[in-house]
C-alpha cells in the first residue's frame, strides 16, 4: 500500500502509518526535510499530483488554528490557513484521506481527537484527525499530574517510572526545555528529529491507530 504525506515536516506521523502496515510512503514538503525517515520530495503540498497512492493524510500548517497566536508576541503573526482548502482538495477525489490538525480547528475540522494518553504516554497532545471513513477513539481517562517535574539531564524510562512527585508542567513546557526535550523525544518515539521539529511532531502512536482504520478503508474500496 502507497501513502502520501502531505505537509510531512520530519516524519512523526509517516512513521505511525509505516508500524500501521503501509509498505511505502512518500512525504511532500515545501521546505526540505532531512530527516524525514522515507522518501521525501520538495514540493508544494497543495498542488502535488495524488494519483498513484492508495491514501492519503495531510497535516496543513497548524499555526494559524491554534489558541497559541493569541499570545502577544504572536497576535500579530500571519499564518498560512491551508485546512479549508486542503479539506476541499480531498473530498473531491476518492482515495480515503486523512487530515489532521490542531484542537483550535474544530469549527473548520469536525472531527475525532486523540491524546497521549490514550496511548500510555505521559502528556496529552491532543490532535484532531478528520477522515473520509468512520473510526473510534480509544477511552480518554482524566489526565491529572502528566509531565514530570524529573532533572531532564538524565532522566530514563526507568525514573519516570519511579518519580513520585510530579508536576502539572505542561508538555509544550518541557519539549522547549534546554534538555528535557530529548526525554520527551524518547518517550514520543521520534528521536531522530531536531528540537524545532519535534515541537510540531504527531507521536507516531496517533496515526499508527488511526492507520490501522485507513489501511481497512483502502481494502474496503479496492
Amino acid at each position: 500500500m502507497r501513502l502520501i504525506d502531505l505537509f510531512c515536516g520530519a516524519g512523526g506521523a509517516a512513521m505511525g502509518y509505516y508500524r500501521a502496515g503501509f509498505g511505502e510512503i512518500v512525504g511532500v514538503d515545501i521546505r526540505p526535510q532531512p530527516r524525514y525517515p522515507f522518501e521525501c520530495i520538495q514540493a508544494d503540498a497543495m498542488t502535488f499530483p495524488l494519483a498513484g497512492f492508495d491514501a492519503v493524510h495531510a497535516s496543513p500548517p497548524c499555526q494559524g488554528y491554534s489558541v497559541m497566536r493569541n499570545l502577544p508576541w504572536l497576535r500579530d503573526r500571519v499564518y498560512p490557513l491551508l485546512l479549508e482548502p486542503t479539506l476541499e482538495r480531498l473530498a473531491a477525489q476518492e482515495t480515503p484521506w486523512v487530515v489532521e490538525n490542531v484542537m483550535g480547528a474544530r469549527r473548520i475540522l469536525h472531527a475525532g481527537w486523540l491524546c497521549g494518553t490514550m496511548f500510555g504516554l505521559p502528556f496529552p497532545r491532543h490532535r484532531l484527525f478528520g477522515s473520509s471513513f468512520f473510526w473510534l477513539a480509544p477511552a480518554h481517562a482524566k489526565h491529572g499530574a502528566l509531565l514530570l517535574d524529573l532533572p531532564m539531564g538524565h532522566a530514563t524510562h526507568r525514573d519516570i517510572g519511579r518519580h513520585r512527585n510530579p508536576v502539572h508542567t505542561r508538555a509544550g513546557a518541557a519539549l522547549r526545555h534546554a534538555r528535557g526535550w530529548r526525554v520527551a523525544a524518547e518517550l514520543m518515539g521520534i528521536d531522530w528529529m531536531t528540537r524545532d521539529e519535534l515541537t510540531q511532531a504527531i507521536p507516531p502512536a496517533y496515526t499508527e491507530y488511526i492507520g490501522r482504520h485507513l489501511l481497512d478503508a483502502v481494502r474496503a474500496g479496492a
